[in-house]
């Protein structure tokens, strides 16, 4: 446990970061399912507009450090090679 008044703060800090954080990767998370699950039912129209709304989140988290900018790039060119195979 902490001890000292600035280890006390550092902590609490920490946890209200985790938590914000964490709901950021959530919705980077809910955003990329949605692309799986319009690939999933075959429809390209939806698939592509649901790719179109999640590639700005997904640079969005990971200018903020939320993931590392290599694993947005990874899940947006897998994504993006899904979308485009369903033509």
């Amino acid at each position: 446990m902490a001890n000292s008044p600035q280890a006390r703060k550092r902590a609490r800090q920490n946890e209200n970061r985790r938590r914000h954080n964490a709901s950021f990767r959530s919705m980077v998370r809910t955003y990329i399912k949605k692309v799986t699950a319009a690939i999933e039912s075959k429809d390209y129209q939806a698939a592509a507009e649901a790719y179109q709304a999640a590639v700005p989140v997904i640079d969005r988290m990971a200018d903020k450090g939320i993931i590392h900018k290599n694993k947005a790039a990874r899940h947006k060119s897998r994504l993006n090679s899904a979308v485009r195979a369903l033509r």
